[in-house]
């Protein structure tokens, strides 16, 4: 029988206490080792809220599943903001480059429905919206309409760094 633990923490700072101890103790795994594995594979994901899946064996052994931050998690953290905009509509907190929109859209590839990047970038143009962020200096519904125009094509057709 196999047998699963779930939980949200902070990148890189599992700690044995709750919410993780208490559920892994009953386990019979080694708690620390755990642990030590989880903080190893999320340390990218520093100061943010990061979901984790445990999924342990009979025999005692385990395997970390990590998913990714949320959209908004992760603009929020490319970005350096602690939070988004209280209004959104009228005020933009911050202007994300199409870089760093590329950047965000291959950390949650895994998990968009966009067949190419720019459909992918597109999704995070879109969660932009609500956090009251513009991209290369434009609303995001607007840049949604450039990108999906073929005005940004020429930037698509080389490495982002």
């Amino acid at each position: 029988m196999v047998d699963t633990v779930e939980a949200l923490i902070d990148g890189g700072k599992a700690t044995a206490g709750p919410p993780l101890g208490p559920a892994l103790g009953p386990k019979g795994v080694n708690t620390g080792e755990v642990i030590a594995k989880i903080n190893e594979k999320t340390k990218a994901f520093a100061g943010m809220k990061v979901p984790v899946k445990i999924i342990i064996n009979d025999n005692k052994t385990f395997e970390i599943k990590v998913g990714t931050p949320s959209m908004a998690a992760l603009v929020k953290s490319e970005l350096g903001l602690a939070s988004g905009s209280s209004n959104a509509r009228t005020t933009k907190v911050a202007d994300m480059t199409i870089s760093q929109a590329r950047k965000i859209a291959e950390m949650k590839q895994d998990s968009l429905l966009g067949a190419t990047e720019q459909a992918r970038v597109s999704e995070v143009a879109g969660a932009c919206v609500s956090i009251g962020i513009s991209i290369d200096g434009k609303e995001p519904k607007a840049f949604q309409k450039d990108l999906k125009a073929g005005k940004y094509d020429e930037q698509f057709a080389k490495p982002y760094n």
